[in-house]
């Protein structure tokens, strides 16, 4: 068993199997066709143990959907090493027990569906009552499966957009009314990258479009509350879940981004920390992207069949 704000070795990963990329918060409705795959990813984690202050966060109080499994939980873990008090949020109330056990003693669990706006409100307001306060809340919730355009029934069409984009707004509604005082606070919508075509991830890929829609909107429509909306676009990410998958499938992955590895957990709560810590609030509005630039290119630079025999690329000469 983990102990307490425990940062998962990579072979431990492999013990800890949630669902999806993002939370472990997987929709049970979804209909996926035989084979389905997701992004996979692997990284290094400092000497230390970590990147953020100890004291950074002294004094907060972050709320994270999908904070049992991944992802979320090593945002929880992250953000309660710097100090702050953590609530997660999940439909498996046994799992995050568990987890928050992990992370440690500020962190607290509270089970609910996000998909519904009444129990969104539930959660938010279950928060406040054990912290009095919230400062952040990090919508990382979500999940999809892999299938081609036409293969996707419009029940699992339905079911991808409900937990990302209605999961998104209820928790956002839920938190502008019940959560966040005068002081405003900072809202955190997890979408993903590459932003170019998706091919057998349609539906996944509208969703955290709108996603991103939404974010520029309510950055807009918050300001004047004090309220900051910020997007944060991962890239593959070394997930426990998707350690289940062929070693063949994880190295294509990796190969995939020009950074030639793809992000660790870590990296992901050392942003979400540095996000809470204050930058965030003059970020709103913007899509912050961590991804080793697979947003700009498709595996390594120069490509296979560019370098000339000497091993350099080829380059015009000018007169």
């Amino acid at each position: 068993m983990a102990q307490p704000g425990h940062r998962l070795a990579p072979d431990e990963r492999q013990q800890h199997v949630g669902e999806e990329q993002r939370s472990g918060d997987d929709e049970d409705d979804a209909e996926r066709p035989a084979g389905h795959l997701a992004s996979v990813g692997s990284a290094p984690v400092t000497s230390d143990g970590g990147i953020l202050r100890p004291d950074l966060l002294d004094g907060r109080v972050a709320l994270i959907t999908g904070g049992g499994t991944n992802l979320g939980l090593q945002a929880a873990i992250e953000l309660h090493a710097a100090g702050a008090s953590v609530v997660i949020a999940g439909r498996r109330a046994e799992l995050l027990e568990e987890a928050a056990a992990r992370v440690g003693e500020r962190c607290i669990a509270v089970p609910g569906d996000i998909r519904e706006a009444a129990a969104a409100a539930a959660i938010v307001r279950a928060a406040v009552a054990a912290h009095g306060r919230l400062d952040l809340l990090l919508n990382n919730a979500g999940g999809q499966y892999f299938g081609p355009a036409e293969e996707i029934t419009g029940k699992g069409w339905r079911a991808v957009w409900r937990l990302n984009v209605e999961g998104t707004r209820n928790m956002t509604s839920a938190v502008c009314e019940h959560g966040f005082g005068e002081a405003g606070g900072l809202i955190v919508n997890v979408t993903v990258s590459p932003h170019r075509g998706y091919p057998g991830l349609a539906h996944t890929g509208a969703a955290r479009a709108a996603v991103e829609a939404f974010t520029r909107e309510q950055a807009a429509a918050l300001a004047p509350r004090g309220i900051a909306v910020v997007a944060l676009a991962l890239g593959r990410f070394d997930t426990e879940s998707l350690r289940k998958y062929p070693p063949q499938v994880v190295r294509g992955a990796a190969a995939s981004v020009p950074l030639q590895r793809l992000g660790a957990m870590e990296e992901y709560g050392w942003l979400v920390g540095l996000l809470t810590g204050g930058i965030g609030r003059h970020l709103s509005g913007a899509v912050v992207t961590l991804d080793g630039a697979l947003d700009d290119w498709d595996g390594p630079w120069p490509p296979r069949g560019v370098l000339s025999e000497e091993g350099v690329v080829p380059a015009e000469e000018r007169r």
